[in-house]
């Protein structure tokens, strides 16, 4: 499913274990949570996101909500605010944001400006943990000796470094700023702006799309949604 096709009263947010930004306890699965207040955009309410990677900026912890809206007040591009909200299903997306902070480095592998050293290859394919340390050694060294390191290296180190959500959503924010800089690197001067423009929107689209479709496919294999 495409994040465009999502119903208006389904979005998505994230909390720290069971606890809510204010620091109040999330009520359980299927209970409305009503904000009685002044609902304002930013200021007040319940917020949400349509999608993920939005959801994400927002983020304070790491499990990710499936959530219904009612009484929608207002929206942005990046979020919306309702007067109550209710949580379908939650789960723990810390691996899941893993494996989306490495596929966004293997997308832009290529920009690597010498041989990608195995050890970094291997662990962004597998995820072994054992590996981590000694990846994040060789990219840090391949970085120093190279004339200039480019953004590759920020995704690379962002993925390899990525613990939390937060880590995971710095490498795919890395990974599209890569990209970009690779097309503009490549470009004639005067076809900078165009092709700059072009590759930031694929591949920023292209990892949203991913992360969207990986969280909905956890949400098939929990029952909660149809394929």
């Amino acid at each position: 499913m495409h994040t465009g096709t999502k119903p208006s009263n389904q979005a998505f947010h994230f909390i720290k274990g069971d606890k809510l930004r204010d620091g109040s306890t999330a009520p359980p699965n299927g209970e409305w949570l009503e904000y009685k207040g002044p609902i304002v955009i930013c200021k007040s309410g319940l917020h949400a996101s349509y999608r993920v990677a939005d959801a994400l900026i927002y983020a304070r912890g790491n499990t990710l909500c499936l959530v219904e809206l009612d009484g929608i007040a207002d929206t942005q591009s990046d979020k919306v605010v309702a007067s109550k909200r209710k949580i379908i299903a939650r789960f723990d997306a810390t691996e899941l944001l893993r494996a989306d902070a490495r596929a966004s480095a293997l997308s832009v592998i290529k920009n690597w400006k010498s041989k990608v050293p195995q050890v970094v290859l291997d662990w962004l394919t597998t995820g072994d943990e054992s590996l981590r340390a000694a990846a994040e050694s060789a990219a840090e060294s391949a970085a120093e000796s190279a004339t200039r390191p480019g953004p590759m290296y920020a995704a690379m180190s962002a993925a390899i470094s990525a613990a939390t959500y937060a880590a995971a959503y710095a490498a795919i924010s890395a990974a599209t700023y890569a990209a970009k800089s690779a097309a503009t690197y490549a470009a004639k001067p005067a076809a900078w702006p165009s092709a700059t423009y072009a590759a930031d929107s694929a591949a920023d689209s292209a990892a949203e799309e991913r992360l969207h479709n990986a969280v909905m496919a956890k949400f098939v294999e929990m029952g909660v949604l149809k394929s």
